[in-house]
């Protein structure tokens, strides 16, 4: 277990974790948001994209209760990471996070909230993050909402910088300062 608060519970994902993604990664809603509704996975890219051995990404599944709803991972950036981001010129340790939540009857509770309200203290309070970095898509107005009630500000615009739905998509950078 990474952390809990409350009912929410972010834990390290596993291999019995591949159904759900499967199912979060193929529904035409989530996908709208998260990867594109012409992108679905299937248990094959599920394993070759979430049960990789990429040590720098720690990927997490969300559970509600005794409910698995969601994903979210985070990673230190550095080096080209940096860079993409336009933090090459600083020594703050930064962090990047994604997430979802792949259950649609979760959505609009204010779990996402409560999610990224709580990595944000895992992120500042355990491993010592100085900023935390997200790239939603300008035009996810209720992920960027969330954001910013969370904290985040809206730094800059990265024009083209996604492929989404065949075609490249300007994200924000946000960050969050400790």
């Amino acid at each position: 277990m990474i952390f809990q608060n409350g009912q929410l519970k972010v834990r390290l994902i596993n291999e019995n974790d591949i159904p759900f993604l499967v199912k979060w990664l193929s529904d035409q809603n989530v996908l709208q948001y998260y990867e594109g509704r012409d992108n679905p996975f299937n248990e094959e890219k599920v394993r070759s994209v979430f049960l990789s051995k990429d040590e720098s990404v720690t990927m997490c599944i969300v559970e509600y209760g005794d409910k698995e709803i969601g994903y979210i991972q985070y990673y230190e950036l550095v080096d080209e990471g940096k860079v993409e981001y336009g933090y090459e010129n600083t020594s703050e340790k930064l962090y990047g996070m994604d997430q979802f939540i792949g259950e649609v009857d979760y959505w609009n509770k204010g779990i996402g909230s409560q999610l990224v309200t709580a990595m944000i203290d895992y992120l500042t309070k355990k491993l010592n993050a100085d900023k935390i970095v997200m790239d939603p898509q300008t035009w996810n107005e209720r992920a960027i909402a969330c954001y910013m009630k969370c904290g985040f500000k809206k730094v800059k615009i990265l024009p083209k910088h996604e492929f989404h739905e065949g075609e490249f998509r300007d994200c924000y950078v946000m960050e969050y300062c400790r």
